[in-house]
Formats: structure tokens, sequence, C-alpha cells
């Protein structure tokens, strides 16, 4: 990476990612998806615990390296992520339950990811901690101020905001589009470090993630696929902060690389598929 350009770019893909999801949604459908609070609750659970579950057992079960198996937990731990919004999108996701559980997810994060981290710092018998208002700020400011931004807009002037949609919506592509041609160039020597083992437990554990998201996010098929995404697609800029924050080796960084590149890889012909079973 080039000092801070490419964190930076990220930074500005992701805000317009979730201004235009803010944009792009009825506040009054917020209120909508909570009606069903048993999915939504579903939801939470395979995001925040089965997730997590599903990489650990598949790591122990490859018997990884203690710092690979370290790396592919913390993506796990990490919901919410940003990126996946576009994907799930295209594929035909629900725009109000994708929108609300990523607000959720992202709300939530604040409390679970210092926690699992505790959890993890048992388990390893190591030394790390992240503040937990660090963490509320970065998921604040990434995401849930851009979306409120955008819901207010949506809001309040509405003709104005169905107006700037379309713009919104190109510029988002364009940065997503630059940025993944960008990291694929920046990724391609830390998924190579991380070895075939890794790079295969990794694929596995996304496969399931987005298969138990896929079993859980029905009845509907739209919601199916969004929670599908949601759950293979984590937040590798949450865990990033967190590695190195505290000052975790190169190899978990580049576990942590590699899962972004092969999980999104794995789960295109999902992608696809869903896509291809959107409704005109």
């Amino acid at each position: 990476m080039p000092g801070d350009l490419l964190p930076a770019f990220a930074a500005i893909t992701i805000f317009a990612v979730m201004l235009l999801l803010g944009i792009a949604v009825e506040p009054s459908a917020y209120r909508v998806a909570w009606r069903s609070p048993w999915l939504m609750l579903k939801a939470l659970f395979a995001n925040l615990i089965a997730v997590p579950v599903v990489v650990i057992v598949t790591a122990r079960a490859l018997e990884l390296p203690r710092e690979a198996e370290i790396g592919l937990v913390l993506m796990s731990i990490c919901p919410s992520a940003p990126l996946a919004v576009w994907r799930a999108l295209g594929a035909g996701a629900d725009r109000p339950f994708l929108a609300t559980l990523q607000a959720t997810a992202a709300i939530v994060a604040s409390v679970t990811v210092p926690f699992a981290i505790f959890l993890l710092v048992e388990v390893y018998a190591g030394h790390a901690s992240v503040e937990p208002w660090r963490v509320a700020k970065m998921v604040f400011l990434g995401q849930v101020l851009p979306l409120a931004i955008g819901a207010a807009a949506r809001w309040q002037w509405p003709e104005k905001a169905a107006a700037l949609e379309p713009f919104i919506s190109r510029a988002a592509n364009i940065f997503l589009m630059a940025l993944l041609v960008w990291l694929m160039i920046d990724v391609w020597r830390p998924v190579a470090t991380a070895g075939p083992r890794v790079a295969f437990a990794a694929c596995i554990a996304a496969l399931i993630s987005a298969a138990i998201g896929h079993a859980l996010g029905g009845p509907r098929e739209s919601t199916r696929t969004a929670l599908a995404i949601s759950c293979c697609a984590r937040n590798a800029g949450l865990a990033l902060f967190v590695a190195t924050a505290n000052h975790a080796s190169e190899a978990v960084v580049a576990v942590i690389l590699a899962y972004v590149l092969i999980a999104a890889l794995a789960i295109t012909p999902y992608v696809l598929w869903r896509g291809r079973l959107r409704p005109a």
C-alpha cells in the first residue's frame, strides 16, 4: 500500500456505498424490517455466532497453524461488510432488510467485537485488547453515519434524494471497480504467502457460512440472498484495525487479506445464480 492512500480510497468507497443504501431505502422500511423480529434475530445469530463457530471448527479440523487460525477467527468475528452491500443488491437482495441488517450488525459489533477479543485472548493465551470506543467510532464513521445521512436525506428531501441516487450509484460503482482492481494488485502476494491449506480453509468456511445464511434467511428469496452474502463477506477493515492495533504478525494480516479475496471468489457463483433468479 502506498502510505495511507489505499485505506483512504477504501474509506471513501465504503462511505459512498452506505450513503447510496441510505438514500435508496424508504425510512419507514426500517420499521417494516423489524416487524419480523424473528428473521432479524436469526440473521444476527448467523452473523455473530454461527459464522465464528464454523470458522473455528474448520480451522481446527484442518489443523491450521496458530497465526492462520487467529487471522481467520478475527475475520469471522467482524460482521457487516460494507462492500458486500454492492454484491448483495446486484444479486437481488431485499434492500430494506439488507440496510436494517447492516445498521444493526454494525452497531452490535461495537460491543461484540471487544468481547470476542477478550475470549480469544483467553483461548489463545495471548495479550490483546481493543478499546470499545475505538471500534464504535470506526463502525459509526464508516457505516452508520453515511447510512443515517442517506436516510435523513430521503426523509427530508425525497425528490432531491431520488434525483441524486443515480449519480451516487454511478460514483459508487466506479469507486468499487477501481478499489477491486487495486486490491487484486495489492493482495495477491499475501494470498500466496498464506498458502494453499489456508486458502482451502477460507474457501470452505466462506461457502458454509453462505449456506447457513441462505438457510436461515427465508422464507423470501431476497432475504435469503442478503443474509447468505452478508455471512460470507466479513468486515476486513475492522479485522485489520483490530490486528494492527494489537501489533499482529504479518502472517495474521496475510490471512485476513487472503480471506477477502478467496471469499469474494467463492461466493461469485452464488451471486451469479441469485442474480439470474432476480425478478426483472
